[in-house]
């Protein structure tokens, strides 16, 4: 879950991305690029120009052997000029540490200054981003640093496509606003370059990576010393880069998956990919038998589908037959070539081999040790995956085939919830069992999260209790070792309608994005990926309750506004082809604007609780409720065209 060496990659960006496709190996004609001659410093600083007490040296680098120093004291710098070969809007980072106050970085166009970051006292490496930097064909682009009180250090600087996508969110509270402007920007901070050419296989031990590859669209998902994205991570960060526009981008790192799922693999899709979306991160994987795997990567990366399919409409979730032939192996001979260890009866559950991530682990946590062969993140995942097959079946008009799916998925949660999970409750709930059958309680941190954030506990009392005993485990000194595992949090308490506790763990994420992250190697907590995507998507999936039917020009909403937050507005959130701005004001009154030029959205607006009336647009409605995942809604469904604006509001 890393990259560095990588940063490099960036550097030689397109200055537009171009036109994905979904089919492997296709490729774009080569077209101009904007490039940073020697991003990582290791030429020894092409076409930088240094003042006296600047240069490139060896010691204190971010990733390969060398990086740009500036001496402490006024009047030292460091400065790049690159010509713009083509019209774009780009954002430009890199790492950087100070030890003192005072230090530069700043963008300029044709000599006019775009924009300057001051830099803070930060000895360690962090990541600094100047965004949406607008240049047509001919401008000249000035890169430089600065000197301060202090030495300062910059080293793998990239070139992103500015955002495709841009919702704005708006508050009476301003801890959201800032906290959802910094995640959008720093999420896009993490895309490639189509048609970068950049290294492959760079690791901690090999920071030179073994050759390079041209990029295709993708984003940062894992580590900042890796050239590579994780499936755990990239399935989490799927949603928040949907919603800054980065559906090539999902659709790229979704089918590298989907392909290397061979039969050679047992159906287990390989752990990372490179950027080039072909070549297997060699750190992670030494042959076919021999490479890191675990089982709830395989059903999230479907359920992940599914989602990415409900955003967009994209039909080529269901008729890519790489895609569509991943989904069936991973929810059929998948589970028959990994279901041995444990008999559960009529139902199947997939399993790891207990014998370490290199040869099939059952969860997500690493630190439970071997030994495991059934996880509550992996039987979790696999029922969200038989829901999300049931979707995508119906999207490629197999009803009979989602009826299945359907029913195999109340089937295991049936299961689950009458046998596999035991009678405990709390600490004493089952949470997984060993190669030898036995149960194991009390907290298991990623399968026992992914428990209730999946929904496979019913709805009640005991799911109550299990979420009590999580908060109380991740407060104490066992919680998450990591900022990454801590990312979950939000979604798993907004599943549950538990506002107020989800709120608290984004504003503790949002909090800590300056902390150290526990791998020395990665900088700030804030510079792991996941952070900043996940927060993205926790504000418009959780906050503001939006969940997207593209398909069917559906949407529904909830306000999941925390208790202080009078009023939440999400502007111009992409689904389908269109966008919408959808603003809570409390828990009573919700307001849908469709911005699309041509398409209607049927609106389902839903509020917690059986109220007295309900209005839409200032008229009475006949009042209809539902129960969904134990929770009974008032709701009513107004169809919304084209620019046109509804109001829906309850009382009593």
């Amino acid at each position: 879950m890393k990259p560095s060496r990588l940063m490099l990659i960036t550097a030689v960006a397109l200055l537009a991305p171009m036109a994905p496709a979904l089919s492997a190996g296709a490729s774009a004609a080569p077209r101009p690029q904007l490039a940073i001659p020697d991003p990582g410093f290791e030429n020894g600083g092409t076409g930088w120009t240094f003042t006296s007490g600047a240069g490139v040296g060896t010691g204190n680098k971010h990733g390969g052997e060398r990086f740009l120093y500036l001496d402490a004291g006024a009047g030292k710098s460091a400065e790049l000029t690159i010509v713009a070969p083509r019209n774009g809007s780009y954002d430009f980072s890199a790492w950087i540490g100070s030890a003192g106050t005072g230090g530069t970085y700043t963008i300029r166009r044709n000599g006019e200054t775009v924009e300057t970051i001051t830099l803070p006292q930060h000895p360690g490496y962090a990541r600094y981003t100047i965004s949406g930097v607008a240049l047509k064909t001919g401008d000249r682009l000035q890169i430089e640093f600065g000197s301060g009180s202090a030495w300062v250090n910059a080293d793998d600087l990239m070139i992103s496509p500015a955002a495709p996508a841009d919702p704005k969110v708006t508050s009476s509270d301003p801890e959201v606003v800032a906290m959802f402007d910094w995640a959008q920007k720093k999420a896009n901070s993490w895309v490639q370059l189509p048609g970068t050419v950049g290294p492959i296989n760079v690791d901690e031990n090999q920071t030179g990576g073994t050759g390079t590859a041209s990029y295709e669209p993708t984003y940062w998902a894992g580590y900042a010393n890796r050239s590579a994205y994780y499936s755990r991570d990239m399935t989490h960060q799927l949603a928040g880069a949907h919603l800054i526009g980065l559906d090539a981008e999902n659709e790229t790192m979704l089918r590298s998956y989907a392909a290397s799922a061979t039969a050679e693999h047992r159906y287990f899709p390989v752990w990372s990919l490179n950027f080039d979306a072909k070549t297997y991160l060699s750190i992670d994987y030494k042959s076919p038998d021999n490479f890191v795997r675990e089982v709830p990567a395989t059903f999230e990366l479907v359920e992940k589908a599914a989602q990415a399919y409900l955003w967009t409409g994209d039909r080529r979730y269901v008729d890519d037959p790489v895609l569509w032939d991943f989904y069936r192996h991973a929810t059929e001979q998948f589970i028959d070539l990994h279901n041995s260890a444990k008999d559960n009866g009529k139902v199947k559950v997939a399993e790891g081999t207990g014998q370490g991530i290199f040869q099939g682990a059952a969860s997500y946590n690493e630190q439970d040790g071997d030994g495991l062969a059934e996880a509550g993140d992996g039987i979790a995942s696999e029922y969200q995956a038989y829901l999300a097959m049931a979707v995508l079946a119906r999207g490629k008009g197999d009803t009979a085939l989602a009826r299945t799916y359907d029913k195999r998925a109340a089937d295991l949660k049936t299961y689950f919830n009458d046998n596999w999970s035991g009678t405990g409750s709390g600490a004493d709930m089952v949470r997984a069992y060993t190669t030898s059958g036995t149960p194991v309680t009390g907290w298991g941190k990623e399968n026992s999260v992914f428990m209730p954030m999946k929904q496979i506990i019913d709805p009640g009392p005991r799911n109550d209790a299990y979420l009590d005993y999580i908060q109380a485990q991740e407060l104490g000194p066992d919680g998450s070792p990591n900022i990454e595992s801590t990312t979950y949090l939000p979604d798993m308490f907004f599943k549950n309608n538990r506002a107020d506790t989800a709120w608290q763990w984004m504003r503790k994420i949002y909090g800590e994005r300056d902390t150290q992250h526990v791998n020395s190697s990665q900088g700030p907590d804030g510079d792991y990926p996941e952070v900043s995507f996940t927060l993205v998507s926790q504000t418009v999936q959780g906050l503001m309750g939006i969940t997207p039917d593209a398909p069917n020009h559906k949407v529904t909403t909830q306000s999941q506004l925390p208790s202080g937050m009078k009023w939440l507005q999400a502007a111009d959130v992409p689904i389908g082809t269109g966008t919408v701005t959808v603003r809570h004001d409390g828990a009573t009154k919700t307001t849908l604007t469709n911005n699309s030029r041509k398409s209607s959205y049927s609106w389902e607006a839903r509020f917690p609780g059986v109220h007295k009336t309900i209005k839409v647009n200032g008229v009475p409605q006949h009042v209809r409720t539902k129960t969904v995942n134990g929770v009974t809604y008032t709701y009513a469904t107004p169809t919304v065209r084209a620019g046109a604006t509804a109001v829906v509001q309850v009382t009593g």
